[in-house]
This record gives C-alpha cells, sequence and structure tokens, in this order.
C-alpha cells in the first residue's frame, strides 16, 4: 500500500500541497528526507525501458528515481499524485518529459499529458500527446507518437504499445530518414516506409514492418508484405545483407547473391555471400575480420566452379587448367609489436586471371598480384624495413610468370641526422635483395649510401649548398644474359663506388610590387664532380632499380639522374636553369627551364634519353593559376638542336563546380617497356620500341545542387584508338542516393578485348543500397 513518508509536513487529509521541489527516491519504498512525499508502491518505477544490447543497463528496482517539476499535487481521498508544470522523471539515464503526470496509487498507473517525451540512454526519443504508463514504464500505451532516432531517422505512429519495456508495437506506422519541411511539415518527404504495422524490437535492436509500401514524393513505387533493418543507432548486427544481382553479366549472366553479415564478438566479424550464376557455376565468398588491441586482421577468399572457356592468347595454348574448381585468397595483417616496430603481411593469390574475370574479383585488370611480408621500426630520424615479395602475373598475354622476380628478402635502412657543429646533415642509407627468377636474372645486392649536406649563405642574397655523396654496392649475380639485364657475361661477382662532390647555387631576385604581388627571378646553376661511370663496367652488373629513365625538370640537379643505384651517373658536368615566379593572391605563373652539360657521355644511355650528347636536351615546366577556375601544369623535354619534342606532358582544369573541363596528355618519344623486353646489344631494340607513347584524356564535369554528372574518355593517338571512356551521374541528398556508372574498356588483357559494364545503385539512408550490375 502507498504510504506517506515521514519527511512529508502535517497537514489536513485530502488537502494538496503546491510547491517546486526535486528529490529522489530510493527502492523498496524508503524515501530520503528530501525526496518524494510519496513513495509508490514496489519501489520506483517510473522510467523503466528496455534493454539494449552494448548500451546503458537496464533499469533495476534498486535504482533511484528522481523527479522535478513546479507543482505537486496530493488527492489522499482518490489516491492521486500530480505533478505539473515542466515535469522531468529520469532513471539510470532514461528520462520522461511532459506538461503534466497523474499518478494512481490504486491502479498502479501514471497518465501523462501535454509535451509528452521518453529519451533513451543513446540519444533516441520518442514522443506522444497522451500516455499510459505502469509497472514502472515497462508497460506503456502512447497516442499520437513521433520519434527521433540515431542518424536523423524518425518513426511515426497513430498508437503504440511497449511491452516489458522492451518491444514498441505501432499501428499505422511511417519510418523517413529524409529532413520534414519546416515551412510545410505537411508535405511528404523525399521517399518513407508506410506500413500498417511495426514493431521496434529495444533489446535486439530492430524494426520489423508488415504490409510496407516505399513512398517517394508521397507516391507508392513498391510493396513489401514484411521488412526489417536495424535499429538506426546499430553499427554491427547479424543478418541478411542487400544482395546484389544481374539479369544479363557479360561473363556470368544472371546472377544473384544473398550475403548474409555474422557479428562473431565485439572485435570480429564474418560476411558470407553465396553466388548464383546461370552461365557459370556457383560461388561461395568469405571474409572475416578481426581488430586486435595492437593491429588488425583481415582475410577475404572464395571457392568457385568456373565453366567458362579460357581465354585464347595469340602464340599461346588455352590454359584449360582453369577450367573447374577455382578461387583466391586475399590476407592482410597489421600488427604494432610496441610504439616503435611494426609488422605485417599482405598476401594476394588467384588461380587465374581468367576466374577473376568470370567473377568480378577485385584486381581483375592489374599485371601482377603483389604479396608481402614485414616488419619495420621507426626511430628519432630513422627507419627500417625487412621484407620478402612475392608476384603472380595476372596478364598472361604480355608477363611470363617464369620471369616474375621473388624477393627473398629486401632490407631497407634510412638515417637523417641532426645538424652538427657546422650546420651540415648527414644521412645514410641501404638498399639490399637477394633476387631469384627461374627465368631471369637471379642476385644479391648489398649497398650503403652516404650523403653530407651543407647549405649556407653568401653575399648579396645567394643560397649555397655543398653535397659529398657516396654510392657503392656489391652484387652476385646468376643469369645475367637474360631478362631485364641482358649481359654478355652469365655470372659475375662485382662492386662498384662512385664518390660525388656538388656545389649548387640559387640566387633568387625579389621584387614586391603594389597591391602585394611578388615577383621572383632565380638563376641556378650546379657543378658535379664524379668519376666517370657506366660503359663496360655496366656488363657485369644487374639492373633491378633504374629501368625506368627519363629526363625531365624534376631530375635535372639530381647527383643520380636513373630511378635507383644500379646504374650511376658519373662524370663532370654543370646544370643550369632560369626558375621564375610571379604570385598575387591566390594566384601564380611558376616556370623553369634548364639544360645539363656533361663532359662524360655514358655510351649505355637509353635511345633519345636526352643525354646520350655532351650537351643535353631542354627540359621545362610551367605550372599558370591566374583564377580559380583555371589550373595548368606541362612539362617538356625537347632536341637542343631541332627543337624538337622528345617528351611532353600536360594536366589541365577549366571551369567550376557548375561546369569543368579537365584535360590530360602524355608524349613520349620512345616505349620504354619493349626496351627491356628483349636484348639490345646484338640488335637494336624492336620496332615496338619506336612507337612513340602519345595519350590524350578529357574529362567534362558539373555539380549543381544535389546534382553531379561526369563523363571521361582516354584514346591512344598513336594508334587512333580509344582506350576507355566512360560516364557517370548521381543525385543525392541527406537521405538519399541514386548513382549510375558506365565504364567500356578498349584494351586487351589476357586475350579478352574490351569490356562494358553499367552499375546502378539506389542508396537509402539507414536502410542500405540496392546494387543493379549490368
Amino acid at each position: 500500500m502507498p504510504r506517506l513518508c515521514s519527511a512529508v509536513p502535517s497537514r489536513k487529509p485530502g488537502a494538496p500541497r503546491r510547491d517546486r521541489l526535486a528529490g529522489a527516491m530510493l527502492a523498496g519504498g524508503v524515501c530520503l528526507p528530501v525526496c518524494l512525499p510519496v513513495c509508490l508502491p514496489g519501489g520506483p518505477a517510473l522510467a523503466q525501458v528496455g534493454t539494449h544490447a552494448g548500451h546503458a543497463a537496464p533499469v533495476t528496482r534498486d535504482e533511484p528515481v528522481t523527479f522535478q517539476a513546479d507543482n505537486v499535487s496530493y488527492d489522499t481521498h482518490h489516491a492521486l499524485v500530480t505533478w505539473t508544470g515542466h515535469v522531468t522523471i529520469w532513471q539510470n539515464g532514461h528520462i520522461l518529459l511532459a506538461d503534466r503526470v497523474t499518478y494512481d496509487r490504486n491502479t498502479g498507473v501514471a497518465a501523462a499529458t501535454g509535451h509528452v517525451a521518453i529519451i533513451e540512454p543513446d540519444g533516441q526519443v520518442l514522443f506522444a500527446q497522451y500516455m499510459e504508463l505502469t509497472q514502472g514504464m515497462r508497460q506503456a500505451v502512447m497516442t499520437d507518437m513521433r520519434g527521433i532516432l540515431a542518424m536523423n531517422g524518425k518513426l511515426a505512429a497513430n498508437g503504440a504499445r511497449r511491452t516489458d519495456g522492451k518491444l514498441n508495437d505501432m499501428s499505422r506506422a511511417v519510418y523517413t530518414a529524409c529532413k520534414i519541411c519546416a515551412q510545410h511539415p505537411e508535405r511528404a518527404p523525399f521517399w518513407q516506409l508506410r506500413s500498417y504495422s511495426a514493431t521496434q524490437d529495444l533489446e535486439h535492436k530492430r524494426i520489423e514492418y508488415e504490409d510496407t509500401y516505399l513512398d517517394m514524393f508521397g507516391i507508392p513505387l513498391g510493396y513489401l508484405p514484411y521488412f526489417s533493418t536495424p535499429d538506426p543507432s546499430v553499427k554491427r548486427q547479424s543478418g541478411l545483407l542487400l544482395s546484389d544481382f544481374s539479369l544479363d553479366d557479360k561473363n556470368l549472366g544472371t546472377y544473384v547473391t544473398l550475403p548474409y553479415y555474422w557479428v562473431i564478438d565485439g572485435q570480429s566479424d564474418a560476411t558470407l555471400v553465396p553466388l548464383i550464376a546461370s552461365s557459370t557455376g556457383p560461388q561461395f565468398t568469405g571474409q572475416y575480420r578481426n581488430r586486435f588491441n595492437d593491429g588488425r586482421f583481415t582475410f577475404t577468399g572464395a571457392v568457385a566452379y568456373d565453366t567458362h572457356t579460357p581465354s585464347l592468347i595469340a602464340g599461346q595454348a588455352p590454359d584449360y587448367s582453369a577450367i573447374g574448381l577455382s578461387g583466391y585468397g586475399f590476407a592482410k595483417a597489421d600488427f604494432d609489436w610496441n610504439e616503435n616496430w611494426h609488422y605485417g603481411a599482405n598476401i594476394n593469390l588467384a588461380s587465374s586471371s581468367d576466374y577473376m574475370r568470370d567473377y568480378r574479383v577485385t584486381g581483375y585488370g592489374q599485371d601482377v598480384l603483389t604479396s608481402n611480408a614485414f616488419v619495420e621500426g621507426f626511430g628519432i630520424g630513422a627507419y627500417s624495413r625487412l621484407e620478402a615479395i612475392a608476384f603472380q602475373g595476372l596478364n598472361t598475354g604480355v608477363i611470363n610468370q617464369s620471369e616474375l622476380p621473388y624477393v627473398l628478402p629486401r632490407y631497407k635502412y634510412s638515417y637523417y641526422g641532426e645538424p652538427d657543429l657546422f650546420g651540415g646533415r648527414l644521412s645514410v642509407d641501404s638498399n639490399d635483395f637477394n633476387v631469384y627468377r627461374p627465368d631471369g636474372v637471379s642476385d644479391e645486392r648489398a649497398s650503403l649510401s652516404l650523403n653530407y649536406d651543407r647549405p649556407f649563405r653568401g653575399p648579396l642574397g645567394t643560397m649555397w649548398l655543398f653535397t659529398l655523396h657516396l654510392d657503392s654496392e656489391v652484387y652476385n649475380a646468376h643469369k645475367l644474359d637474360l631478362t631485364p639485364t641482358y649481359g654478355n657475361v652469365n655470372a659475375a661477382t662485382t662492386a662498384q663506388a662512385l664518390p660525388t662532390a656538388a656545389l649548387k647555387l640559387n640566387w633568387p631576385f625579389l621584387r614586391t610590387l603594389h597591391g602585394g604581388s611578388t615577383q621572383i627571378v632565380e638563376p641556378i646553376a650546379q657543378l658535379v664532380a664524379a668519376p666517370n661511370s657506366g660503359n663496360s663496367i655496366n656488363d657485369h652488373i644487374p639492373n633491378e632499380d633504374s629501368l625506368d629513365y627519363e629526363f625531365t625538370d624534376t631530375s635535372l640537379f639530381a647527383l643520380n639522374r636513373h630511378e635507383g643505384i644500379d646504374r650511376l651517373d658519373g662524370g663532370m658536368r654543370a646544370n643550369v636553369g632560369l626558375h621564375a615566379n610571379w604570385s598575387w593572391g591566390t594566384r601564380q605563373i611558376d616556370a623553369l627551364v634548364g639544360q645539363s652539360y656533361q663532359e662524360h657521355v655514358d655510351q649505355n644511355q637509353i635511345i633519345d634519353s636526352g643525354l646520350q650528347t655532351h650537351v643535353s636536351d631542354i627540359v621545362s615546366r610551367i605550372s599558370f593559376v591566374p583564377e580559380s577556375w583555371l589550373d595548368l601544369t606541362a612539362r617538356g623535354r625537347f632536341d637542343h638542336e631541332t627543337g624538337q619534342v622528345h617528351f611532353a606532358d600536360g594536366l589541365i582544369s577549366v571551369g567550376t563546380n557548375l561546369f569543368r573541363v579537365t584535360g590530360g596528355y602524355i608524349y613520349n618519344q620512345h616505349d620504354l617497356y619493349y626496351y627491356y623486353d628483349s636484348t639490345t646489344r646484338t640488335s637494336d631494340p624492336q620496332l615496338a620500341f619506336f612507337e612513340p607513347q602519345n595519350e590524350a584524356t578529357l574529362g567534362l564535369s558539373s555539380r549543381w545542387k544535389e546534382f553531379r554528372a561526369s563523363v571521361f574518355g582516354r584514346r591512344d593517338l598513336a594508334t587512333n584508338q580509344n582506350v576507355a571512356v566512360g560516364a557517370d551521374g548521381a543525385y543525392e541528398n541527406d537521405c538519399f542516393i541514386f548513382d549510375v556508372s558506365f565504364v567500356k574498356r578498349y584494351t586487351t588483357i589476357s586475350g579478352e578485348t574490351g569490356d562494358t559494364s553499367i552499375l546502378f545503385s539506389v542508396t537509402f539512408k539507414t536502410i542500405g543500397t540496392f546494387p543493379v550490375n549490368g
């Protein structure tokens, strides 16, 4: 039976008491001296809600109830307690708000009216005009219910019933994640789910809908007899995911997937995806993820029965072993040993490129799959890494698996010291490896590079940089007469060392103009002294890291203009350049032109590298940004006698977000790939080497409010053929995304010429994405 607390002052029976007060009541009807004057039977029972997995603990009868109101009155004749004016009652993170709350001690029913709201611990809010609660809010009936959920989700119903604080059963329910128009709230949202009935499971964090229509702009577009989604506040929950399907895929035909997501525990999960296709066998894909305290691990793999005929490649017999049981496995691990050391692995394997093509496996179209395992350490100014690397060839039309290297292992060390007493810095680098090729050069290398830089300022604003540098390597090589070196000996053990001294001068002249703009004209000169290199010694040294050679403005002042250190750039030379810059606000023009004069010419230089004579080609670069709507960068290399273009590339972007044009262009007099495809010691490079690389790209894009669209094209100007074209269009607002993309490829990969893909996707915020492949 309800009882009066001793803290209540004496008054006449039935006389109401109205004052402003706040207090807390303990379980079992025990009251604090300043708490609720009337205790409810059986302890606190006004804020009971359902248990949310992973959220605040459930309300128990041992938790205190706290209330606050402008006024409270007691009617002992009818056993009623009434709170009015800004009523707030909370317990264990759950809050009830109302204009008026009346509690009937005879029936145990509390009635809340006027701006009723229940605030959950996770931030979700339920509103109602009238609400009856009993058994400590574990049971409730609401009329004209409205709810604000996570991620801007909104839920409304004509009526709702709460059962055991775990289920909210709603009639005539409507859900949306779209904004409601403030000026016209009566208008239908962009999209909504409209159901005859719905159930919100507060314990398992799901919302189930029955007899549901999908409305857009208030117009029904689809019907689902049953539909279930996680509560918007859920980050992870086991269950079926949205399927992927296509009616006419090029390789799969008609196919459908039925993914299932499994939350294993708080740190790991798995996704299981069966696929059924009409044009080939089934596939089962699985992904496992685990996040540890000191790192993470991910594995994605699949097993399939591929029935497609293998690709036909000119000059090669079909690989019928690719038919039948197939699969792939991609694994990634990253772990921290301590604050300085890190280790991990990336393993990527597939049964064949045909299988990856047939089942749309990520990575198809690449030349190789790369796998490695590593350990690396970071120190103050120092870095160390030990790794093993392996490659699997995918584009079998141009790649021979037996010629790909296995790097077992590779060690890299770098150190960059603090300034010494003289203001200089010492740096140390080492890059060592053991490379094995079944049908190609196999070699071991140990290297040590030392560099000392001493900058200083001279008179008249001159800036000088004095450099001492040493490259040294030791090699043990086998099969040197095979790819990629094609030397004139089969095996060799040799060493090379190249000490270099350089002095560089930068002499900037600065002028500040009216309005704050600045102009800089900066002559640059560099003298480099080193013993001669190259020529016959290269016959005994493998070439693993200096295959790609490109003399441009970026390498004009480099001590070694090769990409790596297997080929060294020796001899006496002088490099000169002129740099100019004009900046005003965010606008600028920046340009550089330069040339190299060398006493020693390496006879092993690549044909038309720009460095085959004592006077090099002229290199240049310009960056032009006169306004925010124009950005142009171009660079080139020109014959110093005829002016013929040997290399050029450029990027341009013109326009605003409303309409923008982007373009790119690259020209190279020769295709370097074919230079290393066969020996050049006994004959000239194959004819394909002399075919210029000449490509252009063009893109158009537009963004206006919620709409965006783009198209692109890439064309080989040397062969006058397209490489790829594509387009994308999308509409996106706060709750909805529609995206359609189209890509057509014209190139040949593993004997397959061309491919076309179309993808539609529709995303309803908090519900999911529905993809359709074409």
